[in-house]
């Protein structure tokens, strides 16, 4: 993985990648002093997913689409985006939940537990279970943060399963891409 990190960008897309990154990590540090704690904290959260998606190797594409998603995915929620706009919560949560399922299949590739992505269809279940776990996951934080932080947290019964079904498609329709195509850099060094 810090072999990945460390390695210089090669292309004009992981170089846009990297400036994303950037762009996110100083956008962290200036809400810790700027915005309220619970703001800085949803940002926070999206820094080990741009960081990861760099560390694991994705190819340069995914990389890059997979830094803007989870920052934007994080941004919306503190300029009220999911509110202002309808229907964007459900494709926030179909597009950052395809990313991070992309990331887990990588991870799972690296720790020998599936085989590697491309010409195969173990990918399709994977992304999707990986997918709706981590939608899962995502909604019991935001009942959590309702529950015991801010009530301004929108969570609804209604919401809650729109979101872990549109999470699940967006993984699924990522798992089809990955049973095609690997997602991975040729040159990119495994765990």
């Amino acid at each position: 993985m810090y072999a990945n990190l460390k390695r210089p960008p090669r292309s004009v897309v992981e170089w846009l990648a990297d400036v994303v990154r950037a762009v996110a990590i100083v956008v962290v540090i200036v809400s810790l002093f700027t915005l309220p704690f619970t703001d800085f904290a949803v940002l926070s959260m999206s820094l080990p997913a741009v960081m990861l998606s760099r560390m694991i190797g994705l190819r340069s594409g995914l990389d890059l689409v997979t830094c803007v998603t989870v920052f934007v995915a994080a941004g919306s929620n503190v300029i009220d985006l999911y509110r202002a706009w309808t229907g964007w919560d459900l494709i926030v949560h179909a597009v950052c939940t395809g990313v991070l399922a992309a990331v887990a299949l990588v991870l799972l590739d690296d720790a020998c537990v599936i085989e590697p992505t491309g010409r195969r269809r173990t990918p399709i279940v994977v992304a999707t279970m990986a997918g709706l776990a981590l939608s899962a996951v995502w909604e019991m934080i935001e009942w959590f943060g309702y529950r015991f932080i801010t009530d301004a947290i929108f969570v609804t019964y209604d919401d809650t399963i729109g979101d872990m079904i549109a999470g699940g498609a967006g993984a699924l329709l990522l798992g089809i891409v990955a049973s095609r195509f690997r997602l991975t850099r040729a040159d990119r060094a495994a765990l």
